[in-house]
């Protein structure tokens, strides 16, 4: 019985792992080092199929963090250190409300106040913002290895810089490249 119980048991954490392994990660590589990403494609399809794109197209590497504000969020995604905007594809479907939620160390998707306008800018929430949730902004993955990066990179002093206000790093907090993990 206890040999069943056992065997029961490790077949669980085995499919259990397999299907998280089936997510896809990628890393994004900074000047603070290293966040590794695990991104939800069954939750967020449209989403993470834009994001991969970019991904795999280099669209991110040598971009910057160009905006922090520690009590809430680092986006990037956009700009490069001459704070030029790179271009992007056309936006996408909005799909927040699919059960991710913006919680510390979660990955999302940024827009303008237009519902489905998001391209190619993300940010990574470091605190729990569940006013985010429910129909304004698609979480889509979260941090599996990294947060004290990210930790590192909410801690940067901002201020006006350029194009940006207050919440520009003075410093520019390089993503050096955005790849898909080794499995």
């Amino acid at each position: 019985m206890k040999c069943r119980l056992l065997f029961a048991f490790l077949a669980a954490m085995f499919v259990a792992s397999a299907t998280q392994a089936a997510n896809p990660v990628i890393v994004i590589e900074t000047s603070k080092g290293d966040i590794k990403v695990e991104l939800f494609e069954e939750k967020a399809p449209i989403t993470v199929k834009n994001f991969l794109k970019y991904v795999d197209d280099k669209h991110f590497d040598g971009l910057t963090f160009h905006r922090v504000i520690p009590n809430f969020m680092i986006q990037g995604g956009g700009f490069d250190a001459d704070q030029k905007e790179r271009k992007t594809r056309d936006p996408i479907k909005n799909e927040s409300g699919n059960g991710v939620p913006n919680n510390r160390g979660y990955i999302s998707m940024a827009r303008t106040n237009v519902l489905d306008s998001a391209t190619s800018q993300f940010y990574i929430n470091v605190k729990d913002n569940p006013n985010l949730d429910k129909g304004q902004y698609c979480a889509f993955g979260r941090v599996i290895e990294g947060l004290d990066v990210v930790d590192k990179i909410k801690n940067v002093e901002t201020g006006a810089k350029g194009l940006f206000d207050e919440d520009c790093p003075k410093e520019n907090v390089m993503i050096k490249k955005v790849k898909r993990a080794e499995k």
